[in-house]
């Protein structure tokens, strides 16, 4: 054997990232019981790696396994929705922290060029592209901040967080409040403000979590803070 070559995706993970996209489309949906006998023939493969690849999803919380009874995608409740997002707010504004006193001029220069892209997407009401420079802010952030065990954490609330059957920046009002929060978290990182890049920061996750709520018609706690 060469040991140089590289191996190729098991085949138990690539079938786990199939099932994975499906789940965050909604393809299958919260609640779907899963069906291995007719994933299995849909793949074309054996129980075995169908069964590896649903542990995989099971350790990332997005499918649940239920002994001798098979397993179904998982549901969030409100409840989850709010403690996940209290636990993300505290690992994003540490995020911002970090990243405010690590930044070098490039890194500052690429966020700069990223909230561009969230201006050009707000004035277009594009959803969609407002979205996706969201996602790419949070990830420069993520990397200039250069802690891996919050990259890994953050990465596995996320993909919880897909399971909503709602996005926050469908909320009448949202894409607009979000885009002054990221103002207010660009001007705390270029002024190298690590405190205020933090309190925005979680000011920002915690008015997702906000919109999420008000998308599903629920109500969230009474605030015990100021």
């Amino acid at each position: 054997m060469n040991a140089s070559r590289i191996a190729p995706i098991a085949l138990y993970q690539e079938v786990a990232e199939r099932l994975r996209q499906r789940i965050f489309s909604h393809e299958l949906p919260p609640g779907t019981w899963v069906d291995e006998q007719a994933l299995a023939e849909h793949y074309g493969i054996s129980r075995t790696p169908l069964r590896e690849a649903l542990k995989v999803l099971a350790s990332e919380g997005l499918v649940t396994l239920k002994p001798r009874r098979g397993c179904y995608v998982t549901e969030i409740s409100e409840r989850d929705l709010d403690e996940v997002f209290s636990v993300m707010s505290l690992l994003e504004g540490e995020c911002a922290r970090a990243s405010a006193r690590k930044a070098s001029e490039s890194d500052l220069t690429r966020l700069r060029a990223i909230h561009a892209e969230l201006e050009k997407a707000a004035a277009a009401t594009d959803i969609d592209g407002f979205f996706e420079a969201n996602q790419a802010f949070h990830v420069a952030l993520q990397q200039i901040a250069d802690n891996r065990w919050l990259l890994q954490v953050i990465a596995d609330l996320r993909k919880v967080i897909k399971l909503s059957r709602h996005h926050s920046l469908f909320s009448e009002g949202r894409l607009e409040q979000s885009l002054v929060e990221h103002r207010e978290i660009l001007q705390a990182l270029l002024a190298r403000d690590g405190e205020r890049a933090e309190e925005r920061m979680r000011t920002h996750i915690l008015s997702g979590r906000a919109a999420l709520a008000r998308i599903a018609g629920a109500k969230l706690p009474a605030s015990t803070g100021a």
